[in-house]
C-alpha cells in the first residue's frame, strides 16, 4: 500500500506538470502524423509482402515510433531535476526508490497512450479499418513500450552529467532500433541477411505483433512472440532503472 501511495503521489505531480502544458502534449504526436499525411498515401496499393493493406501495415508501426522516439527521450526531464536540486530534496523524503521510478514512468505511458489515440483518430479519415480490439491490443503495446523505454532513458540519464552527452547517446541506440525493427515498412520487403539482423531486435516483435492485431489475428504466434518480448523488456528495464536510482540516490 505504501509503494502504491508514493506511486500515485508522484504521478500525480508529473501529470499535473503535463496537463499545464498543452503543447507538450501535442508534439509528441507531430512527427508521426506527418509520416502517417504525407508519407501513408505512398504506400497505398502497393505490395507490402505481408497480409493488411497499407494503412495496416504503416499505423502500428508509427504507434510504436510514437513510444520509441517519446519514451526515449523521457530523461532530458530528469537531467534539469537533477540540476536543479530536485532530485536531492527527494532523496531527503522516505518515498520509495521504485516509486520514485514508477510514477515518472506511468506519466509517460499515459500521455504517449492519449497521443496514440490521438494518432489513430487521424488515421480513421486516411483510410485505417482496423478491428477495436485489435486497436487496444496496440495501445497496450504502446504502453509497455513506454514504461520499458522510459525507465531505461532515465537510468541513462542519471549517469550523464549533461542534455548535450544525453541527446546523441539516446539518437545512436534509437535510429538503429528504428531502421532494424521494420516500424516504416515491413521487413518481409528486406533481403535475407537485414531480415535475420532485424530478429535480433527485440521491437520487431512487438511491431509485428500489432499488425497481426490490426488485421484480426490475436492467437498468431507473432502476437504471442511480441507479448512476452514485450513483458520481459519492460521488467528488465525497471529493475535497471529502480537500481540506477538507488545508486544514483534519487
Amino acid at each position: 500500500m505504501s509503494l502504491f501511495h508514493d506511486t500515485a503521489l508522484v504521478f500525480g505531480r508529473y501529470a499535473r506538470q503535463t496537463l499545464r502544458s498543452p503543447f507538450q502534449i501535442l508534439f509528441g504526436v507531430l512527427m508521426p502524423l506527418l509520416y502517417l499525411l504525407f508519407f501513408g498515401p505512398l504506400l497505398t496499393g502497393l505490395p507490402l509482402g505481408r497480409e493488411g493493406d497499407s494503412w495496416q501495415v504503416l499505423v502500428p508501426g508509427l504507434l510504436l515510433q510514437l513510444g520509441l522516439f517519446g519514451a526515449s527521450f523521457a530523461g532530458f526531464s530528469i537531467i534539469m531535476e537533477k540540476n536543479w536540486g530536485v532530485l536531492d530534496r527527494m532523496r531527503a523524503t522516505p518515498v520509495s526508490r521504485l516509486a520514485l521510478l514508477l510514477g515518472r514512468v506511468l506519466r509517460d505511458a499515459s500521455l504517449f497512450v492519449f497521443q496514440a489515440v490521438l494518432l489513430v483518430l487521424a488515421a480513421l479519415p486516411m483510410g485505417l479499418r482496423a478491428p477495436l480490439p485489435g486497436v487496444l491490443i496496440g495501445f497496450g503495446f504502446v504502453a509497455l513500450l513506454s514504461v520499458a523505454l522510459a525507465s531505461l532513458s532515465y537510468a541513462l540519464a542519471l549517469k550523464l552529467p549533461s542534455p548535450q552527452a544525453f541527446g546523441p547517446a539516446v539518437n545512436t541506440l534509437a535510429l538503429p532500433m528504428m531502421l532494424l525493427s521494420g516500424l516504416m515498412l515491413p521487413m518481409a520487403l528486406a533481403p535475407g541477411w537485414l531480415d535475420l539482423l532485424s530478429r535480433l531486435v527485440p521491437f520487431r516483435y512487438l511491431v509485428d505483433a500489432v499488425r497481426e492485431a490490426y488485421i484480426g489475428h490475436y492467437t498468431t504466434p507473432a502476437v504471442l512472440y511480441g507479448v512476452l518480448v514485450a513483458l520481459a523488456l519492460a521488467a528488465l528495464a525497471v529493475t535497471i532503472g529502480t537500481r540506477t536510482f538507488r545508486s544514483a540516490g534519487a
